[in-house]
C-alpha cells in the first residue's frame, strides 16, 4: 500500500477517507444529536466504548439488534475501543474495585457488586457482537508518572493480550466465515508511558505479530498542555502505510500537529463536551499554520444577546444557515434542550472541516 492508497482505508461499511475524526459514542449515542444529524455534519464514523456496552445494554442487546450500527441508527463506520483506558481509571479510582493481571482486568463497577472480568478473548468476541468495523485490541494502560516496572509490565501485557486478540479475531474470522477482504480491522495500542525505550520495544514487538493499524496509547498531553515527545517518537516507528490512531487526541491545533506526524484517525469527547459547555469553535485562518487558527465563542458572554451574525460566517451547518449568535445565546440562557443540539452540530461540522483541511498537509 502506499501513501496515495493510505489515504482511504476499507471498512465492512464503506470507504472510510483519511485523516478522521471520530466523535466519541461512549454508551452508543453521541449526546443531544442523532445520526441524521451526525450524517449532515460531514461526521464518517463514532468511537464506542466495549467496556460501557457490555456493562449497559450488554452484548446480548447489541446482537439482538444484528450489531451496534441497526442499535444506533447509524450506517457508516464504527470504532469499539477496548476500555482498557476506562478499566485503568476505575481501578485508579479505588483498588477494591478490581485488579489487573497477565489474564486480564477483574472488576466490578460497585463494591456491592459481583466481580466480572474482561480478557482478551472475551473483548474480541464482544466486539464481533458489536459488528464493529475496527476492533482495539485490549491493553493496559498506565499513568505517565508510574515506576518504570509499572511501565515495563504494561508493555508485557499490552503485547501478551495483543497476541491473544489476534488469534481470537482470526479464529472468530473463520468460525463465522468472514472474508478477511471485507471483514472487520483490528488495531493494537502502543504504551510505554513517556519512555521512548519502552514504547520503541512495544511498538516493534506488535509489529512482529502485525496488525491493520495501530494506536497510540497512554497519555499524549504533558505539562504545558503540550503533546508528548514521544507521539512523533512512535509515529515514526511505525509502518508509513498503516493508519495511525492518536486516541484522545481532541483539541484542534493538536491534531493538526499529529496530522503532520503522520496520525490519520483522532477522537475526543472536547467537541461535544465544550458545545454543552457553550463553547463554539470557529475558523479565523487556516489549520497549516497548526497554531493560532481558530478561535472560541463563549455563549455565556453578554456581547451576543443581539448579534444577528451566525455562530460563524460560511460555515454550513444547520445553526449557522439558520440562526443567529443571539438566538443561541437566547436558548442557553432558558437552558433548552435545542442550544446543546445545535451548538453540538456547529462544533463536529468544525472538526470535519478541520479534516477536509489539513488533507492536504498530510498526504501530498
Amino acid at each position: 500500500m502506499d501513501l496515495t492508497q493510505a489515504c482511504k482505508l476499507k471498512t465492512p461499511h464503506g470507504i472510510l477517507t483519511l485523516p478522521a475524526f471520530f466523535p466519541d459514542a461512549t454508551r452508543g449515542v453521541v449526546r443531544s444529536i442523532d445520526s441524521r444529524d451526525l450524517e449532515s455534519c460531514g461526521i464518517q464514523g463514532l468511537v464506542v466504548n466495549t467496556f460501557h456496552l457490555i456493562s449497559r445494554p450488554g452484548s446480548r442487546v447489541i446482537s439482538g439488534h444484528e450489531g451496534i450500527h441497526s442499535f444506533m441508527n447509524w450506517k457508516y463506520h464504527i470504532i469499539s475501543d477496548s476500555g482498557g483506558f476506562q478499566l485503568f481509571s476505575l481501578l485508579l479510582e479505588s483498588s477494591k474495585l478490581g485488579s489487573v493481571t497477565k489474564k486480564g482486568f477483574t472488576y466490578r463497577l460497585n463494591k456491592e457488586d459481583e466481580k466480572d472480568i474482561l480478557t482478551p478473548e472475551k473483548c474480541i468476541q464482544k466486539q464481533f457482537q458489536f459488528a464493529s468495523d475496527i476492533m482495539v485490541c485490549l491493553d493496559y494502560c498506565t499513568h505517565p508518572d508510574d515506576e518504570y516496572d509499572k511501565q515495563k509490565l504494561s508493555v508485557e501485557y499490552t503485547v501478551l493480550w495483543a497476541k491473544k486478540c489476534k488469534d481470537a479475531f482470526e479464529r472468530l474470522l473463520h468460525d463465522k466465515q468472514i472474508n478477511r477482504e471485507n471483514g472487520p480491522l483490528l488495531f493494537s495500542v502502543v504504551q510505554g508511558g513517556n519512555d521512548l525505550s519502552l514504547r520503541q520495544e512495544c511498538a516493534e514487538r506488535l509489529m512482529e505479530i502485525g496488525f491493520d493499524g495501530y494506536g497510540y496509547g497512554g497519555w499524549p498531553i504533558v505539562q504545558g498542555n503540550q503533546l508528548a515527545e514521544s507521539l512523533e517518537f512512535v509515529s515514526k516507528l511505525l509502518p508509513e502505510t498503516s493508519p495511525k490512531y492518536a486516541l484522545g487526541i481532541g483539541k484542534p491545533e493538536n491534531i493538526a500537529k499529529c496530522a503532520k506526524m503522520g496520525y490519520s484517525l483522532f477522537d475526543c469527547v472536547i467537541p461535544t463536551r465544550d458545545a454543552r459547555h457553550r463553547r463554539l469553535y470557529i475558523f479565523s485562518d487556516s489549520p497549516a499554520k497548526e497554531q493560532n487558527f481558530y478561535e472560541c465563542l463563549y455563549m455565556t458572554d453578554k456581547k451576543h444577546i443581539s448579534d444577528k451574525r451566525p455562530v460563524e460566517e460560511g460555515c454550513d451547518c444547520l445553526c449557522c444557515r439558520n440562526y443567529s449568535r443571539s438566538y443561541l445565546y437566547h436558548l442557553f440562557q432558558i437552558e433548552d434542550a435545542l442550544a446543546y443540539r445545535l451548538a453540538t452540530i456547529h462544533n463536529l461540522r468544525f472538526y470535519a472541516r478541520l479534516m477536509e483541511f489539513i488533507v492536504p498537509a498530510c498526504f501530498c
